[in-house]
């Protein structure tokens, strides 16, 4: 076993960030897109606000439906915890005191456009990655360090893909 691999305990965290060359204007209307990562992700097939006309908010909630080949299918309640226009957005997975993940994404300007990072924290609440673990926990490390790639797969997906629509919503 490789120790110096996350245990789920430790709270690992993953990022994936991009320059855009668009201004901040045209990429945070795209972050605040809940559905949005949905065209990127492998893994988050959908997501809707739980109250009709919600709008980005602190307290807003939405439904998140997952979806991934060795697990299934599984939906999430999040709700938004921070809620900085134009500068980041955070939300929270299941429990808002003890949350199974904590997502965020930042925008700032540069010179070049938009610095845009998405970054989330595992834990420290239960989640569903605390099944897998039961059920193999001499694997745990490893477990934990795939999820961590596969989190960071989806979201390099998800940041370009915003980087793309930006690039052209600028040049449009």
């Amino acid at each position: 076993m490789d120790e110096t691999l996350p245990r789920y305990a430790d709270g690992p965290s993953v990022a994936a960030e991009v320059l855009v060359a668009a201004d901040v204007t045209d990429v945070w209307p795209l972050v605040c897109d809940i559905a949005l990562p949905t065209r990127f992700s492998a893994e988050l097939r959908a997501a809707r606000w739980l109250d009709p006309d919600t709008q980005p908010r602190v307290g807003a909630r939405f439904q998140g439906t997952n979806e991934h080949p060795q697990v299934g299918t599984w939906q999430t309640v999040c709700t938004i915890t921070e809620y900085v226009p134009r500068e980041r957005i955070t939300f929270v997975v299941e429990d808002v005191d003890n949350p199974a993940a904590t997502w965020r994404f930042e925008v700032a300007p540069t010179d070049a456009g938009t610095h845009l990072r998405q970054w989330v924290r595992i834990g420290p609440g239960p989640s569903l990655l605390n099944h897998v673990i039961d059920e193999n926990p001499d694997h745990e490390r490893q477990i934990v360090a795939a999820r961590m790639e596969n989190l960071r797969t989806n979201m390099v997906a998800t940041v370009t893909g915003i980087k793309e629509l930006a690039e052209q919503r600028g040049a449009g």
